[in-house]
């Protein structure tokens, strides 16, 4: 007599998209989860026979993805959500969102924003995200409750905030964060130093110095707008990516937001650095920033993520629409329709993301012995039929409300659409008490 083996969880759907390569899709299987890790992945009939779990979900039409991962946020900005719409980049800045934040932003606010933006990041199948913004220590604690996977940046910035009043207070404040959270399971951080423009060389080198013997990632906009390159041409006699090449910056752990605005030549040293590229197309389209060149970057070998940037410039933090303008967006400005098929527009939004993080190991893929990061997404209403091809459904026609059930480590942080470890009623009331203080300020 066969012995079942007792497991944590085993959830059964109609498809299985892995994220391992392009072609393997995996039809009436099972992934079984034990200790927040995935132990195996195999047809429906034998996992029945070979497993008894405490949680067995059956998702009928549904495919099993890997959570997306949201490679460049700002998530307390989602409580700026609808502020200076419509304006460009440096106007929308320098007149509407630095004054914002002065006013508003501390403690308090960072751990309300962040639960809205963490609440539909669950809710949009967002299963961790890449952070940038001040008072991290209120976003970890939201990360902490919720469940999520998060990356939390150490700030840089040359003038004072709220948070810090100079660059030694604010390496000081990172490292004090990082030192807090250094053995989370689910909780890492990365140097933020926020863009060429606002940040000092000699501030870079300190940066580059502690991200070394950290061996973390450096997260930061660079080449955003055309206005960013004239400024740096007339500072420094450069563009910004040749200052950080001089600097010596470009290495395999940067992670470059934006790049909306680069030559070719920059874009082989791009490739010949294993730098990342974070895209952002929603915001990019939205300030009128320009066209990241995510085909020629992804035909050089580059590794392209993608993120949403903050609500207050996208306005959503929908992956799952990124996924779609990163494809549609590729095609248009390369001229060809085959840039950045489906298959690949999902790994930018999951396996690449994880190895621009250096988590590729744990996450990204529905992989044995990977974290048990997974979202259930709903094939079988009228929206998604006929289905002919799973993963082009996912990412040309499927939307984020399709998303009905999430799992980060194994943990249900969503079921049936519902939050299981936030309270959505309490998140929507905070948000509308920010809304009344903001709105009587921005009147």
């Amino acid at each position: 007599m066969n012995l079942m083996e007792n497991v944590d969880l085993i959830i059964h759907s109609r498809w299985i998209v892995p994220v391992t390569d392009s072609a393997t899709i995996l039809q009436n299987h099972a992934i079984v989860v034990k200790d927040s890790r995935i132990v195996a992945l195999l047809p429906q009939a034998e996992a029945k026979q070979q497993y008894v779990a405490e949680s067995v979900h059956n998702m009928g039409e549904h495919c099993l993805i890997p959570g997306l991962i949201n490679n460049h946020a700002h998530t307390a900005m989602s409580l700026f959500r609808g502020l200076a719409d419509d304006l460009p980049l440096m106007t929308w800045l320098n007149d509407h969102i630095w004054p914002a934040e002065a006013e508003f932003v501390g403690d308090q606010f960072v751990e309300s924003g962040s639960s809205l933006a963490i609440a539909e990041m669950i809710r949009g199948g967002t299963t961790c995200f890449n952070d940038m913004y001040f008072f991290p220590d209120a976003t970890a604690r939201i990360v902490d409750r919720s469940g999520l996977r998060a990356t939390l940046g150490m700030v840089v910035i040359e003038f004072p905030t709220n948070w810090a009043s100079n660059v030694d207070e604010y390496l000081h404040k990172g490292q004090q964060l990082h030192d807090r959270y250094r053995n989370h399971s689910r909780i890492q951080t990365s140097y933020a130093p926020h863009a060429p423009y606002t940040v000092a060389n000699s501030t870079f080198e300190k940066i580059m110095i502690n991200a070394e013997e950290m061996d973390l990632p450096i997260h930061m906009h660079i080449h955003e707008t055309k206005g960013e390159i004239e400024q740096s041409l007339s500072e420094f006699g450069v563009r910004p990516l040749q200052r950080l090449k001089d600097l010596g910056l470009l290495t395999p752990r940067l992670i470059a937001v934006h790049m909306t605005q680069l030559t070719d030549e920059e874009i082989t040293w791009c490739a010949d650095a294993a730098i990342n590229v974070a895209h952002c197309p929603e915001s990019n389209l939205k300030l009128a920033s320009g066209f990241c060149p995510v085909a020629k970057l992804d035909n050089a070998g580059v590794n392209v993520t993608i993120g949403t940037d903050g609500a207050a410039s996208n306005n959503d933090l929908d992956m799952f629409a990124e996924m779609r303008q990163a494809a549609l967006l590729a095609k248009a400005v390369s001229g060809d329709a085959s840039a950045v098929p489906a298959h690949r527009a999902l790994a930018m939004a999951t396996i690449n993301a994880a190895k621009a993080l250096g988590l590729d190991k744990e996450i990204g893929s529905l992989e044995i012995g990977k974290q048990a990061d997974i979202v259930a997404v709903n094939l079988s209403d009228l929206e998604t039929q006929p289905l002919l091809n799973v993963v082009s459904q996912l990412v040309y026609a499927a939307s984020r409300d399709k998303v009905t059930d999430v799992w980060v480590a194994g943990k249900q942080l969503l079921r049936s659409r519902k939050l299981t470890t936030l309270s959505e009623s309490t998140i929507i009331d905070d948000a509308q008490n920010w809304a009344q203080k903001i709105g009587q300020k921005s009147i």
